[in-house]
Formats: structure tokens, sequence, C-alpha cells
């Protein structure tokens, strides 16, 4: 090996350990007196600040949390990604976790880390939760930036199967609920879990949001309709509402161009926000 590729070899080595240092380094827990501790990142910086929310059984390491993380970076913005009860790092079991824990996860991380305007990125289930944040939080929640929406969706699901395959889940007790995403080929949800989810359905009536909104979706999504990205639109009360519909774009939107689409929204709004403010 000529001393570039050792040099190189030692480089990426360095850059791999100072990834994983970054990774231990900075994970931080929010501790609450009546619930599982949250694990979280925060960048500190100005406003408005960014919060990434994650999707169903996912956590903030993935690529979309990287990416705005590095971006918030560059600009000076705060930043936060985390985990929800029961998912990555956080404590609690993900069995016993239910739509309305994850968003009072959701609105902890609101109420007890951040100051001033924030900006919600929700992703897939974290679309859903940013809805109820931004409704319970309207001084605070300044815009939200949804990627492939889940609004109301395993509940819709659920409701859309026969009659007889609902009732052998109630008896049941589980569902097994179809995905690509791990090796079983599917998730394993309680029937309660659905059950109290139905409560915190938002696409049944309109929704109290006035901030701005932009909804970016791939037609290609296997999982979860780019129609309901459109629902949520017609739904809120905000007039400052954007779809950006990708033809291509799969559930998970991160490929490059996606992740790019993802970062020039967020700036969009940064930039929309200082003029408003």
């Amino acid at each position: 090996a000529s001393f570039g590729d050792a040099e190189e070899n030692h480089c990426s080595k360095a850059m791999f350990l100072f990834m994983v240092c970054r990774l231990k380094s900075s994970v931080s827990f929010l501790t609450r007196p009546d619930r599982p501790n949250l694990a979280y990142h925060r960048l500190k910086g100005r406003n408005p600040g960014v919060i990434f929310l994650p999707g169903f059984n996912s956590n903030m390491n993935g690529q979309k949390a990287t990416a705005l993380e590095d971006f918030c970076n560059s600009l000076g913005h705060a930043f936060i990604r985390f985990d929800y009860t029961g998912c990555g790092s956080s404590h609690g079991k993900l069995e016993e976790c239910t739509i309305g824990k994850w968003r009072k996860d959701v609105l902890s991380i609101l109420d007890e880390l951040t100051d001033g305007p924030q900006i919600l990125v929700g992703s897939s289930l974290g679309g859903w939760l940013m809805l109820h944040a931004a409704i319970a939080r309207p001084d605070k929640v300044a815009a939200l930036v949804g990627v492939a929406v889940a609004a109301d969706h395993l509940v819709t699901t659920f409701k859309k199967l026969p009659i007889e395959a609902q009732n052998e889940i109630e008896e049941k007790g589980e569902w097994k609920f179809p995905t690509k995403h791990n090796e079983e080929g599917y998730y394993s949800l309680k029937y309660d879990f659905i059950r109290e989810a139905e409560n915190h359905c938002v696409l049944n009536s309109p929704i109290p949001i006035t901030c701005p909104i932009r909804l970016i979706h791939g037609m290609e999504d296997g999982d979860v309709p780019w129609q309901i990205s459109m629902q949520v639109a017609d739904r809120v009360l905000s007039k400052d509402v954007d779809v950006i519909l990708r033809k291509i774009g799969q559930h998970r939107m991160s490929e490059k161009e996606d992740t790019k689409l993802l970062v020039n929204t967020v700036d969009d709004l940064i930039d929309k926000l200082a003029t408003l403010a």
C-alpha cells in the first residue's frame, strides 16, 4: 500500500472513531419524575430551533436527522433529535407505548429543552405527532415540515381490514402490521395500541394549526399513501401550506436528492420566519 492509502486508511479510522465518540459523547438524557428518561442530542444555537421527530420503530440516528443536524450546525441554529420512549437509547418498554405517550414525549422535549420558536420536522409517525404538538403548543411551534406524514394511518389501515380480521385481532389482542422495514415482515402491535390511537386521529375534522406547513411525500411510497399529505393540507386551518410530491420518492425519502430537498425546505422556512419576526 502506498503512503496515500495508508494515510487515507488512518484518516478514515480517525473519522470513524470521531463519529463513534460523537455518537457516544453527546447523548444526553431528559429525566422526568413520572415517565421514562428520553435520550437526545442537542446543538445549542439561535432560533428558530429545529426538532426532528423520527418515524415508527425508528430512532434519532437516521440519515434525515443527522443531515439536518449538520445543516443547523453550519448555520449556527439550535437543533434537537431524540428517541421516543421505548425506542433507540430512551428508557421504557416499546410494548407499553401508545400514541398518547409519544405525544407527551414530544411535548416534554419542547417544554424542557427549548426556548423560543421551533420548526418541527416529522417523518412518518413523527409527522402525525408534530401535528399534535403544534395543536398543543401554538406559541412555540413556528412551522412544520412533514416527510411522508402518517396522520391517522395505523387506525385508517386497521379500519379498512375486513370485519372478521378486525374481530380476530381484537380476540388475539395483537395485530401483525405488514412492513418491508424489518426481517419479520411485520410490526407487532397490541390491539390496545390501536384503540388508544383512535383518540388521536386528526383528519376527521378541521385541524387548528395556523403556522406555515410544508409536506413532502414520495409518490412511490409503499407504506403511507401520499394522499394523506393532501388530506392534512386540506384539513389544517393554515393558508400557508405547500405539498411537494416526489414522483419517484420512496417512503424513507433518504436518497441524496430527497435529503437536499428536506434541508432546502427547512432553510426556506428559517428565512421566512426571520422576515416575519
